[in-house]
């Protein structure tokens, strides 16, 4: 009967708990290398299995501290709490969000009486790090930055077993580590796949946290198929006045294939992502759906928008407002053109600030050029950007650097 060929995972992983607990053996393809680096430095840290977990808030202030400093994040989690409710419907699930650091600042009200964990721990200040309740999804990728999955067994402590959560990052727009969303299920495993909801909506809350905490950049919405512009799977990047990024979501960077937290990514501009200059896209900013090519050459469809202190400056449908009049629309619809309400400031006034851009990026070049006495590596190497960068801004702004030779 103790054949691993007839025993259920969940008893295989029993097993493995004990076995390693016990006696030392490596529970090795039985659980994963996360769950495993988890319980190793657990027992590290001389937390016992069998002792029971207090979940107790963390202090009034410092509750009030994190709800205070991830505002924008909480905002951006209560717009999407209604249609992560409704998804859960009746399927005996709690979400919750916590800070970076494992403390929780949101959650669903709990879907059954007879719930008697997650009545406990999903209270707001609750602090799910790793270091205060063991192995879980929320604590795993607050310690990682990765999503998580924990079932059943694979929590360290035994008076949570009963418990299925999976968890996923949110960051923000310096790529990093900025809230975590879990969902959980106590007493039955899920039935349905929870990595993909809640990859779902961590992605969701985290394109609205990032628009939030847009302040003078130009927002670039895009994907390969035009109809997903208006979901959580959209591609999204900001750029400054320059047209230096400064950041993506997750999306973005997978699609063109960047690193996603800034301090590991190299100085990128408007020429090296796209086949455009910046001075052209920032035109393009309130104009609705266009196709565009990557420097990779392939096609792509996009919109973009001035953010300015977390609002889009002008006033057209987009997937990061809660209130935007066309959430309803379906899949595949088009919006005629006729539909976008009327920019809040007109086509002259942005032509100005593109140009006014435009000048601010021949000014800069004409500076490092003058002091670099023409000499174009050079420039490139002040300015932390390829030499054809350089060389493209120029022909693109008509500067020769055979001017600035003495």
């Amino acid at each position: 009967m103790n054949s691993p060929f007839i025993m259920s995972q969940e008893d295989r992983v029993m097993l493995a708990r004990r076995k390693y607990f016990e006696e030392g053996i490596l529970p090795t393809g039985i659980v994963s290398d996360s769950i495993f680096q988890s319980w190793t430095r657990c027992h590290r840290a001389n937390q016992r299995p069998q002792e029971k977990i207090e979940f107790q808030p963390v202090s009034a202030s410092r509750s009030h501290l994190a709800l205070q400093k991830n505002w924008k994040l909480h905002e951006a989690w209560q717009c999407e709490l209604p249609s992560l409710w409704s998804a859960l419907g009746s399927a005996n699930c709690s979400a919750i969000l916590t800070d970076a650091s494992g403390v929780l600042i949101g959650a669903t009200p709990a879907s059954q009486h007879d719930q008697k964990i997650i009545s406990i721990a999903h209270r707001v200040g609750v602090n799910l790090s790793e270091e205060h309740v063991g192995t879980t999804a929320p604590g795993i990728v607050a310690r990682t930055g990765k999503q998580a999955c924990v079932l059943g067994g694979e929590h360290y402590y035994d008076s949570v077993k009963s418990m299925y959560c999976t968890a996923a990052p949110i960051r923000n727009i310096h790529g990093q580590l900025a809230g975590i969303l879990d969902i959980s299920s106590e007493g039955s495993p899920f039935k349905f796949d929870p990595s993909a909801v809640v990859g779902l909506y961590a992605a969701s809350i985290e394109n609205r946290l990032l628009a939030a905490q847009s302040n003078e950049h130009l927002v670039v919405y895009f994907q390969f198929v035009p109809t997903i512009l208006d979901t959580p799977m959209v591609g999204m990047l900001g750029l400054d006045h320059t047209g230096k990024l400064v950041w993506v979501n997750s999306i973005a960077s997978n699609l063109l294939g960047i690193q996603h937290a800034q301090e590991h990514r190299p100085s990128l501009w408007v020429e090296d992502i796209f086949d455009i200059n910046f001075s052209n896209l920032a035109s393009l900013a309130g104009a609705g759906l266009k196709t565009l090519r990557l420097r990779s050459g392939l096609q792509i469809y996009m919109r973009c928008d001035f953010y300015l202190n977390g609002r889009a400056h002008l006033e057209i449908s987009s997937p990061m407002h809660c209130d935007s009049e066309y959430g309803d629309i379906a899949l595949g619809q088009t919006i005629p053109t006729e539909t976008i309400a009327s920019p809040s400031i007109n086509a002259e006034a942005l032509i100005e600030k593109a140009a006014s851009l435009k000048q601010a990026d021949a000014d800069l070049i004409q500076k490092v050029l003058r002091e670099c006495k023409g000499n174009v590596s050079q420039v490139a190497k002040l300015l932390k950007v390829s030499r054809g960068l350089i060389y493209r801004r120029m022909t693109a702004l008509g500067i020769d650097p055979k001017d600035f030779k003495t």
